[in-house]
């Protein structure tokens, strides 16, 4: 059996490895005054601009409608998908689909179905059902066992599965789609950048257009929404919902596609140049290196360089920030502490990287600053819902402030802290590759020019560099967390996005 690593070890080893990466990072900023800029933008979204915004109603309620069909459609298959989860076929599907970002799917699906309400719903499905499938897989595994008796002899799998494991888990799958519908309006509110009708379509035109005062009226209004959501949508009131949902978007117009769309983009688009012009194998091969060298590699390395100083970022600001929210280290200042917490982990990281890049321009940096706040936030949020567990057992005389957080807190929960960062890392990853769509020379930015020059061929073969580095990280991030505690660490799902 492998011997444990250290927890300090692990940490060290990636805050050095960020650091070595410093060097190939561009963390310059095209604009030569960021703090008027600041100054400006702040100066109108102090006074945000509620009257300016056009049709409000109907924009959130096709931000709320594509996230409760996403969310339905990909629970559902992973419902499904979940109790095969020991045949291989159904591991490497659920990883190919949860590799490839919603953003991606959506410019996939965008070339077959159009800005349609079916392209937005099944970009949120697709990768959710296989994040589905893998955590539904995890909570029957480490759930109860049952009765050993309680099904008939010679049971078939799925019989055992809907009538003696799913009752045990039924409660814990309901709360983490619930928990998932706030990812999902993250997910439905980017997807308006790209030609969606969400709030992020309204953001991005304000943004555009200089009119800070109104994005910032969208922002709040998003920022409610999430901050809301536990008490406007219960489960009991799903199926609601879910009818809500499909009756709004089936009623959405949209531009019809020609017929064939579909058939001519599995059977011209995705083949490759040489194979379409019959040019052979050969050809091929030079084709397929001239794209691995010139936009594959390039692209996987600045991704991985964003990353990793990315990864260390979101550690720090999570070890220094968690204690913000803990009465018995700050008292009173919790409550602004949980109101920056809850603002920067419900801004996606493609919304705040796009608020950067009006400060900063184009570079690396709007995109790591992105990233650190909020997955730093996200997990700032986990470890001082548990430090507040923690210290709520101690007696009231006993040291609080800064005394609990170090020689206390901070100790108990290094290894939680370490387990989280590994859990995230797959993600920001993941989220790394689409920020390139701003303009950062990652994946995503090859992707989205390959996109652009309707070279689907490319992008095809960039998205699935895309997933195998997804699904490398996550394996070795996974292997990373058996070697820190062989024993476990206890369910990280709330962590999933």
């Amino acid at each position: 059996m492998s011997r444990p690593l250290g927890r300090l070890q692990v940490a060290l080893l990636f805050l050095g490895l960020a650091c070595a990466a410093l060097p190939f990072a561009d963390l310059g900023w095209g604009r030569t005054d960021p703090a008027a800029a600041l100054l400006r933008m702040m100066g109108q979204a102090v006074s945000p601009n509620f009257a300016a915004i056009e049709a409000i109603g109907s924009t959130l309620a096709s931000t709320i409608a594509f996230a409760v069909a996403g969310v339905a459609f990909g629970a559902g298959a992973g419902f499904l998908m979940a109790p095969f989860w020991a045949r291989r076929g159904v591991r490497i599907a659920s990883v190919a689909l949860r590799s490839v970002h919603e953003l991606f799917w959506a410019l996939v699906l965008m070339q077959v179905f159009g800005i349609a309400p079916l392209t937005g719903v099944l970009a949120i499905a697709l990768p959710y059902a296989g994040i589905f499938a893998k955590v539904f897989a995890e909570q029957i595994e480490d759930g109860p066992k049952g009765p050993p008796r309680a099904a008939p002899p010679r049971s078939d799998a799925l019989s055992v599965f809907l009538w003696v494991r799913f009752p045990l888990v039924r409660a814990d799958m309901q709360s983490y789609v619930l928990y998932r519908m706030e990812c999902a309006l993250r997910s439905s509110a980017v997807l308006g950048f790209i030609g969606l009708p969400t709030l992020g379509f309204q953001l991005d035109t304000f943004f555009k257009q200089g009119q800070y005062a109104e994005a910032s009226a969208i922002l709040l209004i998003y920022i409610a929404l999430i901050a809301t959501l536990r008490h406007w949508l219960r489960w009991r009131a799903a199926l609601v919902w879910l009818g809500g949902a499909l009756i709004w978007l089936a009623a959405l117009k949209h531009p019809p596609m020609g017929s064939g769309a579909l058939w001519r983009f599995l059977s011209q688009d995705l083949v490759p140049a040489p194979l379409r012009k019959g040019e052979g194998l050969a050809r091929l091969a030079d084709w397929l290196g001239s794209l691995l060298r010139h936009e594959a590699l390039p692209g996987l390395w600045s991704t991985l360089v964003l990353g990793q100083i990315a990864l260390a970022l979101t550690g720090l600001l999570a070890i220094i920030g968690f204690g913000a929210i803990v009465p018995r280290v700050v008292g009173w200042g919790r409550y602004p502490g949980h109101l920056l917490l809850v603002t920067l982990r419900s801004m996606p990281e493609y919304i705040l990287g796009y608020l950067f890049l009006q400060l900063f321009g184009h570079s690396m940096l709007p995109a790591i600053l992105a990233l650190g706040l909020h997955n730093g936030a996200i997990i700032a949020h986990l470890l001082g819902r548990e430090a507040q567990s923690l210290s709520s057992l101690h007696r009231r005389d006993a040291p609080g402030g800064v005394n609990l957080l170090l020689y206390e807190l901070v100790p108990r929960l290094f290894a939680r802290f370490v387990a989280l960062c590994l859990y995230r890392w797959e993600i920001i990853l993941r989220e790394t590759a689409v920020l390139g769509i701003l303009g950062v020379a990652t994946l995503g930015f090859y992707i989205d020019s390959a996109m652009a020059e309707l070279r689907l061929d490319r992008m095809a073969v960039l998205l699935i560099v895309t997933g195998l580095m997804t699904a490398g990280v996550d394996a070795l991030s996974r292997h990373l967390r058996r070697r820190i505690d062989p024993a476990g660490n206890g369910p990280l799902i709330a962590a999933s996005c």
